[in-house]
């Protein structure tokens, strides 16, 4: 049994919270929060569950690493804090402890991060014999498994397009999610942080020259393209409300160029209601969400994955799925050599073991 540390309970947290406490080969040591209104509380109320555990939540890192967890969940948000973010990891990483995080997506694919990220990472878990895995849904799944999975099904491929076509309109994260795609805000407020030039390539360009690797192709170019959607009425909903005049849907893309041409793109298209860029693409079947790959090819293979909860919105189920990405993982990322995992180095089968009890 697995000794795990639940590292925020936020909007990935809570799911991973549960998980790790209904599944019979973990056991949930500490967690950890931030606010002071989620601070002493039980484990199980922070995750919508009834029966205590006895584990109460603290700020307190130095109290966490004393209780000598095999391995850290880690899902605060640490895209608008990353050094804060790379020395929380660092500490549990050098102490001995293995993290498994849905945060700093720009380690998706490590083996293609900037110097400045990885390699104060790699130092920490050289320090501590330990491992540090980053996943996620997109980036990740679609990016590195579901398109892998297409990839298989054709003899040649010309084009690879990986998309996240989502409503977030009740997504319940204007914090980051909404004021960096620039959901609310109106052409005269400047451009979205997302939207900057070199953000999203930061953020996606990785997963781009990861795929390009595996298929053995050489890149020319690696490019963004933005395009905003402006609200011509008043939209209200959980993420925010939108004026006529605001951003109420944000398409980008990271696009890998071969002879002037995109072979490899990373897509999203992300609307606050059905009625936003009604031009653009939307998932098919009236779905509320999908990750979608289509490999232009011999043959034309089109990949669809929805996910669903009959409690919950597609977007909380969506941040489930993420969770998944790492808790699954936990048993192998304990065993893992120590270093920066990357997807590719865990074997499929190893991330659904545990999973049926």
């Amino acid at each position: 049994m697995r000794r795990v540390v639940q590292f925020s309970t936020g909007n990935v947290g809570r799911h991973s919270l549960r998980a790790i406490i209904g599944r019979p080969d973990l056991e949930l040591v500490g967690v950890h929060a931030a606010s002071e209104d989620k601070i002493g509380r039980d484990a199980a109320e922070l995750c919508g569950l009834s029966e205590a555990t006895g584990v109460i939540s603290t700020d307190d890192i130095d109290a966490l690493i004393a209780l000598q967890p095999d391995c850290v969940v880690y899902t605060a948000q640490g895209e608008t804090r990353p050094m804060e973010a790379i020395g929380q990891m660092s500490r549990f990483l050098s102490a001995g402890i293995n993290v498994a995080s849905t945060s700093m997506v720009w380690l998706v694919a490590p083996h293609h991060a900037d110097d400045w990220l990885r390699v104060p990472l790699e130092a920490a878990c050289k320090a501590g014999t330990s491992s540090l895995y980053v996943n996620g849904m997109d980036p990740g799944y679609s990016g590195d498994t579901e398109v892998i999975a297409a990839l298989s099904l054709v003899t040649r491929a010309r084009s690879v397009t990986v998309q996240e076509i989502f409503d977030y309109g009740n997504y319940d994260d204007y914090e980051f999610t909404g004021r960096s795609m620039g959901f609310g805000m109106s052409p005269e407020e400047g451009e979205p942080m997302l939207f900057l030039p070199g953000v999203i390539t930061s953020m996606w360009s990785g997963p781009v020259r990861n795929l390009a690797a595996q298929l053995g192709v050489e890149l020319d170019e690696i490019r963004q393209r933005v395009e905003p959607w402006y609200a011509d009425s008043r939209i209200e909903c959980t993420m925010c409300t939108v004026e006529p005049g605001q951003m109420a849907a944000a398409r980008f893309a990271v696009e890998g160029l071969r002879d002037g041409r995109p072979i490899i793109t990373m897509e999203h298209i992300n609307r606050l209601t059905t009625a936003a860029a009604p031009e653009w693409d939307y998932p098919p079947d009236g779905h509320t969400g999908v990750h979608r790959v289509v490999v232009e090819g011999e043959p034309r293979v089109e990949l669809n994955t929805h996910v669903w909860h009959p409690a919950l919105d597609s977007t909380d189920a969506g941040c489930i799925s993420t969770a998944a990405r790492v808790v699954n993982a936990i048993d192998w990322i304990c065993r893992a050599p120590s270093g920066l995992i990357a997807v590719e180095d865990i074997p499929l089968s190893a991330t659904v073991r545990g999973l049926m009890w």
